[in-house]
């Protein structure tokens, strides 16, 4: 039976209650993939869409808005979240998740997906994040532009006081991201998202906060600004 990291609940009597808060999440448990490569055909299993459903009733606070990439699978988890946390008072209404380009490849890292894709067939995931953690790859952005067009892009929807914006997005962009703020040059397979694992995240006026796998950090956001010049 399919299950949300452990340390992703754990986490929750660690976030501030008087913040805007995003939680930036991997799509739910999908179908398998048979060549390795998870295409954007794969469906979410009915397994995910409970898990999906679960996790939403379970969310901290109020859900002013749901975002997704337009991929299938992402925007069935943020329906069945929604439809959780309807079913558990934590939406006012339903909401429709609002599909956004941003957190789907071409998006805030890749610009050229066919110079880009026969590396991550021939690296795989884990070495293709490497490979661009490490300096540069044709058809991407810089590390540090991919995180400030991220940051950016939630920065401008952040939600009402003391609610929360969901954000489903795929692996790959989240994997980046994370090694991004945390300043690691390199992962490993054990740094690699779950199906349904989460960065919780909010902003001061000069700073963005995060929790990742029950571990606070924080970063000012100059730089971040500068690289997304």
């Amino acid at each position: 039976m399919a299950s949300l990291h452990p340390r992703l609940v754990d986490a929750l009597p660690m976030l501030p209650r008087e913040r805007p808060l995003h939680l930036l999440t991997r799509h739910s448990v999908r179908e398998e993939a048979k060549n390795g490569f998870a295409d954007y055909r794969l469906q979410l299993t009915p397994e995910g869409i409970t898990l999906a459903r679960d996790w939403g009733a379970k969310l901290p606070r109020p859900v002013s808005a749901f975002y997704s990439s337009p991929v299938a699978r992402c925007v069935e988890t943020a329906r069945a979240m929604g439809e959780g946390g309807l079913g558990a008072g934590l939406l006012r209404e339903p909401l429709e998740p609002e599909t956004v380009t941003t957190l789907v490849e071409p998006g805030c890292y890749v610009e050229d997906v066919r110079r880009v894709g026969p590396e991550f067939f021939r690296l795989g995931a884990v070495g293709f994040i490497n490979r661009h953690l490490g300096g540069g790859m044709d058809g991407m952005l810089s590390p540090e532009t991919g995180r400030a067009r991220l940051l950016h892009y939630m920065r401008e929807r952040d939600p009402d006081h003391s609610e929360l914006a969901v954000h489903v997005t795929h692996d790959t962009i989240l994997a980046a991201f994370v090694a991004g703020l945390t300043e690691q040059s390199e992962i490993s397979d054990r740094d690699w998202p779950w199906m349904m694992e989460g960065l919780w995240l909010w902003f001061d006026r000069d700073e963005v906060h995060w929790i990742w796998r029950g571990e606070a950090g924080s970063r000012s956001l100059e730089p971040l600004r500068a690289a997304g010049k």
